[in-house]
């Protein structure tokens, strides 16, 4: 369909990976996605000179509105995730702010998870309350607990599964229908962790899906981006604001890159799968490695839900040492060749960090009492945090071995 975006409904999840947004050019005949840089476009007819004006004009008249490259972006996005629409910005946090913001006022309650991504536990913690939303921290893995938090000015659920750190799962379909019958509005799920190709919440009967486009759909650590993707009336009513006033819009550049790196997508999830099952079945059984979670496992907590739940259980795992943590990962950043020390996740190379738990204490979770005793049971000192990526495992495995 020259000149149409690209997104059949039937198509199997490769087949949207690389065909969903993409058209071959009409003037070129260029069979891969444009890059348009421009920031300003001629429209075919007048408009007005706000934003506001635009609506409804099918063509581009401004970058921070809408640009062609991020406009395929966006549709593969919703093919992906099997949605209405998408909106995209500038990182995975910026998506989560333009979603919350955007959706949230002064008096507005939001519950979120107990430890989760520090990006957004920061937000919520030095932030929000600066703005008058509420915020309330639970254990999403206990329905009980997010039940208990509801109250009637409820307006958004955040769910984060598999979580980070901690691995820990929650059911989106359970707690999507817990909170609406509540009558909370929104069920927002961070899925950048899973990615489309593992878990599609809003088949669950979730309302917005997050993505980290940074992390797996993007892929090779070179790419900045984030997304919201729902359904066309929330997102055309979030996106004057959340998109036009707030600013955070992803460059085209960082589009393009993130369209070349989605078209691999599925057949990265296959490796780093498998990759990750045979480095945690290694460490699960090494003498110097005291527990593993990774959803693959038969010994993960959550195990059956991640079945019932994963249609693939991803490249993140987390893990503890015997030994003490800080002198485990000083070997690390010593020792290993393959595997880079560093932050980030869902790139093709893999990376790992120890993240010690006074350290995200006192940055990022600021938990007490029997939070504080319940995620101290978990992380006891730290966890290592490794994002497995596409390499050989028994490369991966060899180098591991030499630091611990």
């Amino acid at each position: 369909m020259a000149g149409k975006p690209g997104g059949n409904s039937d198509w199997q999840m490769e087949t949207k990976a690389v065909h969903a947004g993409e058209f071959v050019d009409p003037a070129t005949r260029a069979s891969s996605p444009n890059l348009v840089m421009s920031v300003t476009f001629a429209p075919e007819r007048l408009t007005g000179f706000s934003a506001r004006d635009e609506q409804g004009y099918e063509g581009f008249i401004y970058g921070r509105v809408g640009s062609p490259t991020v406009a395929q972006l966006q549709a593969k996005l919703a093919a992906l995730e099997g949605a209405e629409a998408a909106l995209c910005y500038a990182s995975g946090v910026a998506a989560a702010h333009a979603l919350i913001c955007g959706r949230l006022s002064r008096g507005d309650h939001l519950i979120i998870p107990d430890a989760n991504y520090v990006g957004i536990a920061e937000l919520a913690r030095d932030t929000l309350p600066r703005f008058g939303i509420e915020v309330s921290y639970v254990d999403t893995s206990l329905p009980e607990e997010v039940e208990a938090a509801i109250r009637p000015t409820t307006r958004m659920l955040w769910l984060e599964t598999p979580a980070n750190p901690t691995m820990k799962l929650c059911d989106i379909a359970l707690l999507s229908r817990l909170a609406h019958e509540r009558g909370v509005r929104d069920v927002a799920v961070d899925s950048t962790y899973a990615s489309p190709i593992s878990t599609r919440p809003l088949d669950l009967g979730a309302d917005f899906v997050i993505h980290s486009l940074t992390k797996y759909i993007g892929g090779h650590g070179d790419a900045m981006g984030g997304a919201v993707i729902g359904r066309s009336s929330d997102l055309e009513a979030l996106n004057l604001e959340a998109t036009v006033h707030f600013g955070g819009v992803l460059s085209p550049f960082n589009a393009w890159l993130i369209l070349r790196g989605a078209a691999t997508l599925p057949i990265r999830m296959r490796a780093h799968e498998k990759a990750a099952l045979e480095v945690a079945q290694f460490l699960e059984g090494h003498p110097a490695v005291s527990r593993v979670f990774y959803p693959g496992l038969p010994s993960h907590p959550q195990h059956e839900l991640a079945r019932r739940q994963m249609r693939n259980f991803s490249g993140m795992l987390t893990f503890q040492t015997k030994e003490s943590g800080l002198a485990v990962a000083q070997r690390m950043v010593e020792r290993l060749e393959i595997i880079h020390y560093a932050v980030s996740l869902g790139h093709h190379r893999s990376l790992i960090y120890w993240i010690g738990t006074d350290d995200i204490q006192a940055s990022t979770f600021r938990h007490s009492g029997d939070q504080l005793r319940r995620y101290r049971n978990f992380a006891g000192d730290g966890v290592f945090r490794l994002s497995v990526g596409i390499e050989s495992s028994c490369d991966l495995i060899a180098d591991l071995g030499r630091s611990l």
